[in-house]
């Protein structure tokens, strides 16, 4: 698994009374797989930004983590607001990977109460072990190749 950050990694903060990352800058990840008792990840915190703020060398440095990671099988937390953009990047610049790639995330913190982001993430370690390679996104229940991998903002959750 590499961590990138997103709503499935933010905490409430008190002083703004908006959410942020952890001042510690702990991923949520390795408490959500042992809440599912998912024991074989390995997990890599590249980053912990907001997608909305990711750049060019942003996604370039998560299309090198992937390049570099040993496994054949990647699950790639990822903020929803760009992440078909992330996707497509990454089906452009690894168009013959061998690996097969799961971006997923949350609408709502794991930290919150009723959050999406454990049933997403579930579906994306699944999905990365049965799907054929290539860059895909798995949300809310359903499988997204890259070029179809869009948030329906008014919805509030991914559609085909």
């Amino acid at each position: 698994m590499i961590v990138t950050g997103g709503t499935i990694d933010k905490v409430h903060d008190p002083a703004s009374e908006g959410l942020a990352f952890s001042p510690d800058g702990a991923t949520h990840l390795p408490e959500m797989l042992r809440i599912g008792r998912c024991h074989f990840p390995v997990v890599e915190k590249l980053m912990l930004k907001d997608s909305l703020y990711f750049d060019d060398a942003d996604r370039a440095a998560i299309a090198e983590a992937v390049r570099a990671a040993p496994e054949p099988a990647i699950v790639l937390t990822h903020g929803t607001g760009t992440m078909g953009q992330t996707a497509r990047h990454l089906a452009a610049t690894l168009p013959d990977t061998d690996k097969c790639v799961v971006l997923t995330g949350a609408m709502r913190p794991f930290s919150l109460y009723a959050s999406d982001g454990e049933f997403n993430l579930g579906g994306a370690v699944l999905a990365a072990q049965i799907l054929a390679p290539g860059i895909w996104g798995v949300m809310n229940g359903r499988v997204f190749p890259a070029d179809r991998l869009d948030k329906n903002v008014d919805q509030g959750r991914f559609d085909l």
